[in-house]
């Protein structure tokens, strides 16, 4: 084989791994967010409330968000291959005891175990990354960061197969991708060069840096928005406007795939505008939706534009803010884009709880999304106060 033959066969390998590795992740995040599709069939099947409905969808997320440094770090130092396939082995048990349970408690459970599938975005950057020279990186992150759309795949098929196949068909479809993409991950792609100096004591020192948590901040208003809307919008749909369960999934979608299409022209905008000064428009933008969103729960189709206008600006910030990482902790980044992650998968978490329980409390969804408008001026004031107008050294990225 001469030099040339063994370039070609590196390229259409590491090429091979970035793929596939984005095609799991893709499976695994329709098992993280196969509830918010069939909220509206969950809550009839198990006579549940509005806000059992939102922990429902809060609990894959909980675990899918805090798993995602310790599974990165074991990826870095065991290898993303074995790491990958050990993961989609095990969200195999909670996908087959969703079939099988009945009462609201075991469902939680199951909930809570499947959120595993979240943690497939540590390990598909870890083992994405490594194959790519620097130059080529932010190219191959930007590619397996599509691995979001799972969300969107997942509300655009999985209605579809209830109403047409039944309710325990949508997770034994989900049981074979699974199985189907860990085959072909054990056949095709290799296992990546480890790292076994990774410790969780070691990732979690970035703790200590306070642009971590400012950064963990933004990222948990615009990530938490996007997980928060995919999962939210079939209820707010089904609830107020008395959408069909199959077209909230579809609305759902839309939003999902527009978020995460958006994500990495946000950050090659990043690459040739300021991050910090883009920052603040990403957040007066998405305060001027969730205002739009509150004076609209009389008009469907303005009520959709706010959902869509905030999950366009959420993604493209997404992509912003990652972008910010090394800049803000040089020699650190890996640490902080696991810290940061795990965080901004919590933005997610905590709002559906948050709407259940003002729901429950006042019969209207009108102050969840309230809050979110003044989550997005505190996330302006933090950025301003500690980035523009105050004393942090990287000016020139500014």
């Amino acid at each position: 084989m001469t030099v040339e033959d063994a370039q070609t066969s590196t390229r259409w390998r590491a090429y091979l791994a970035l793929g596939l590795a984005t095609v799991a992740m893709i499976v695994c995040f329709m098992s993280w967010s196969n509830f918010a599709p069939l909220a509206g069939e969950l809550a009839i099947k198990f006579h549940l409330s509005v806000s059992q409905r939102t922990l429902l969808l809060a609990m894959p997320v909980l675990l899918g968000s805090i798993m995602r440094i310790p599974v990165g770090i074991l990826s870095d130092r065991y290898g993303g291959k074995k790491v990958y396939l050990i993961l989609m082995a095990f969200i195999l048990i909670p996908l087959l005891m969703i079939t099988k349970v009945h009462t609201y408690g075991m469902l939680l459970v199951a909930a809570l175990l499947v959120g595993m599938a979240g943690t497939s975005f540590a390990v598909g950057v870890s083992y994405a990354s490594v194959w790519f020279p620097p130059e080529k990186q932010g190219l191959a992150l930007g590619i397996v960061s599509m691995g979001n759309m799972g969300n969107a795949v997942a509300a655009l098929t999985l209605p579809s197969i209830s109403t047409s196949y039944g309710f325990n068909m949508v997770y034994y479809f989900l049981m074979v991708l699974t199985v189907i993409l860990a085959v072909l991950f054990a056949i095709f792609c290799r296992e990546m060069p480890v790292d076994k100096t990774k410790t969780v004591t070691g990732a979690l020192a970035v703790a200590k840096e306070s642009s971590t948590w400012y950064l963990s901040l933004f990222y948990f208003l615009t990530f938490g928005l996007f997980v928060s809307f995919t999962n939210l919008t079939p209820l707010f749909l089904e609830d107020i406007f008395r959408v069909p369960q199959v077209t909230a999934g579809l609305y759902a979608a839309l939003f999902a795939g527009l978020c995460t299409v958006v994500r990495p022209i946000g950050g090659a905008a990043a690459d040739k505008w300021r991050p910090m000064q883009m920052l603040q428009w990403i957040f007066i933008g998405i305060t001027v939706f969730a205002v739009i969103i509150t004076l609209t729960f009389s008009n469907q189709s303005l009520f959709i534009f706010g959902i869509v206008g905030a999950g366009l600006i959420a993604g493209f910030g997404n992509g912003v803010i990652f972008k910010m990482v090394p800049y803000v902790s040089q020699g650190n980044t890996g640490a902080v884009t696991g810290f940061v992650g795990a965080l901004g998968g919590l933005g997610g978490f905590f709002p559906p709880l948050l709407v259940g329980w003002i729901h429950t409390w006042t019969g209207s969804y009108r102050l969840g999304i309230v809050l979110l408008a003044l989550t997005g001026l505190v996330c302006w004031y933090a950025l301003w106060r500690r980035f523009i107008h105050g004393d942090v050294h990287i000016v020139k990225y500014l």
